[in-house]
């Protein structure tokens, strides 16, 4: 049997309000033993709050009772919306760890009832996730169509495709000398078919990935030491995060720091300045994790000569221009100093971006999805490829069982238990 689970669901207190959750089998009797009676369904009552172990008055809060299997997890399940000090949160879950019926939830364990329950498929579950992690309105814009099942949707339109193609093919092999199958050149059809649905499923494998939309556009500053990389890695991220100094050499390690510049999440890395040779052996540490960096960036600000840019698309910045006014110099004039050239850079980060991020309306996918995207697009490539029914028939259930992996009917314990895992407590 199904444990009953209960905990904060707001807001760490102390707050205006505190929500307290309680889903499963015995969340009806353990409203009624709080607050001493059910309320009707999904409508909300003021009720005194007591102690079931001494009827001592905790708090005069609006509860809620939702039965199943309608409900956020697919189960009986009841809400006491309490006021949000400390105390009263702690009296309160304090006589709730008193009935013997109920247990402290753990963390995610909310959402993964309503997973279990076929309430969230895995991609909204994933789309929670990053919705509540998000930190930039585009994050929050991508997450919540994500969490709302708009990906979810699109994947099921491929299901049902699937389903179709799948029981022609079989027609197509079992019955093609008799009459119920009248099309002529079905298997013609079936390949047609199947190509659309590949072009579909290859167009989404192409938008923009989870992990960039989360982590940031990676933006490398490079060049010679002593170039102004630290000034103007300071300069745009708004503080004093790099040391900066006249001393060749000064920046030994990349120095990392996120930033929301026009509603997008970047991660501004400072490195090493690059030079031929060195005899310091950390310096050249250095110099190693410089070149890891921008082999990993996706923009390069590059403020060195512009003959030496480590990769045509680098955006050569000519820094420090306040020092070097009338000489001529190949790149974006700069000056972090004064500002000088700050509105243009900025501006041409963001249409980088743009290029690399989702647009309004799209939905970013996280590794585990693109993976499953990917075998889907394998199997019905093959699938399109061949010429015998059978192997088409056989090449369309295995991209059955793709999507499976996608919504998360075919995930293992250990991929579940990982994912929920980053889940907070009452979630």
């Amino acid at each position: 049997m199904t444990d009953t689970i209960y905990a904060l669901s707001s807001g760490a207190p102390p707050a205006g309000i505190g929500v307290i959750r309680i889903s499963g089998p015995a969340a009806g009797q353990a409203l009624q033993s709080i607050a001493g009676q059910l309320p009707p369904p999904r409508r909300a009552r003021l009720s005194s709050l007591h102690d079931p172990r001494d009827g001592a008055l905790l708090d005069r809060a609006l509860t809620l009772w939702f039965p199943g299997p309608n409900t956020a997890t697919g189960e009986d399940l009841a809400e006491l919306h309490c006021h949000g000090g400390r105390a009263v949160i702690a009296a309160v879950e304090d006589a709730l760890g008193s009935l013997a019926t109920l247990r402290r939830a753990e963390a995610g364990e909310f959402t993964r009832r309503a997973f279990t329950n076929g309430r969230m498929d895995l991609n909204a579950v994933e789309g929670l996730a990053d919705l509540l992690a998000a930190e930039t309105q585009q994050q929050r814009r991508t997450a919540l169509l994500m969490a709302e099942g708009h990906f979810s949707q699109h994947v099921e339109g491929w299901r049902q495709t699937l389903l179709n193609l799948s029981a022609m093919t079989e027609a197509a092999l079992d019955f093609s000398d008799e009459d119920d199958v009248p099309e002529e050149n079905i298997d013609l059809q079936i390949r047609r078919d199947i190509s659309n649905l590949a072009s579909d499923v290859e167009v989404v494998l192409a938008s923009p990935s989870a992990e960039r939309l989360r982590d940031g556009v990676r933006v490398v500053l490079a060049g010679p030491p002593n170039a102004g990389k630290s000034t103007l890695l300071n300069r745009l991220v708004g503080r004093e995060a790099a040391i900066v100094s006249d001393v060749a050499g000064t920046t030994r390690d990349r120095i990392e720091v996120p930033a929301a510049l026009g509603g997008s999440a970047f991660l501004f890395t400072d490195t090493a300045g690059l030079r031929d040779h060195t005899s310091d052996a950390i310096e050249a540490i250095g110099m190693d994790r410089a070149r890891d960096a921008l082999a990993a960036a996706d923009i390069i600000l590059w403020l060195g000569p512009a003959a030496d840019i480590p990769r045509p698309d680098a955006i050569v910045i000519a820094a420090q221009c306040d020092r070097t006014k009338g000489e001529d110099r190949p790149g974006l004039e700069l000056s972090a100093v004064t500002g000088e050239g700050m509105e243009d850079l900025i501006s041409i980060l963001l249409d980088r971006a743009a290029a690399l991020l989702p647009g309004e309306g799209d939905y970013a996918l996280h590794r585990r999805q693109r993976d499953a995207a990917a075998l889907l697009h394998a199997h019905l490539t093959q699938a399109c490829g061949s010429g015998d029914l059978l192997i088409v028939a056989e090449e369309l259930r295995q991209a059955r069982t793709a999507i499976d992996q996608l919504t998360g009917r075919a995930s293992t314990e250990d991929m579940l238990d990982r994912l929920f895992a980053g889940f907070c407590i009452g979630k």
